[in-house]
């Protein structure tokens, strides 16, 4: 049973902890507000993918799936909805002037995982390829939900906090608006290169 969970942790970091979307994303933030100041954008993130989590523990994410145009139609939303956080991290001005900052909160973090296919797929890929021996299906779907889950909380914060890490190098606010500029810039280059090479093919 501990091998099957083990292995779960380890497809989990992976599949979630490598560079994408909403690692860069995480990271963006956490380099724009501090890592403190995108707990808000990282809890709703995480929600989102408990959401993706239970669909796929309970088959609703396959079913999801099985819809091709359906999950393109998610997928596009949710790469639309990411140029809009890059915009917002790129157009923040907190911390620059007075003015009030356009703040990556919540609401984004949460939008963002929950139209995204990648984090469904991702979790059907976890779900069907490891199972907890031993346990009842229905005990060893909660084992390997939690498990999937306290990794991705670990993951996902490391990326904040490697964002956080570089805002605390940051000393004048024309650095801070770089380096914003920088991250939308990468996520932005990201996301062009996922429309092209996933969404035209």
């Amino acid at each position: 049973m501990y091998e099957a969970i083990f292995s779960i942790a380890l497809t989990t970091a992976l599949l979630l902890g490598s560079p994408g979307p909403a690692p860069l994303a995480l990271a963006a933030v956490g380099a724009s507000s501090g890592a403190r100041g995108g707990v808000p954008f990282l809890s709703g993130i995480l929600l989102g993918l408990l959401v993706a989590i239970i669909a796929a523990a309970t088959g609703l994410g396959a079913l999801l799936l099985s819809y091709p145009n359906l999950s393109a139609v998610c997928q596009i939303v949710a790469i639309v909805y990411l140029f809009y956080v890059a915009y917002k991290i790129a157009n923040n001005h907190s911390g620059l002037s007075d003015i009030a900052g356009s703040e990556v909160g919540f609401r984004d973090g949460f939008i963002l995982n929950l139209l995204n296919p990648k984090a469904y797929a991702a979790c059907i890929a976890i779900f069907a390829n490891n199972s907890v021996p031993d346990v009842t299906p229905v005990m060893g779907a909660i084992l390997a939900a939690s498990t999937c889950f306290i990794i991705a909380i670990v993951v996902d914060s490391l990326w904040l906090m490697l964002g956080g890490v570089l805002h605390r190098f940051i000393k004048t606010p024309i650095q801070l608006r770089n380096l914003r500029l920088f991250f939308a810039f990468l996520l932005t280059c990201l996301l062009i290169w996922i429309s092209t090479t996933h969404l035209l093919n």
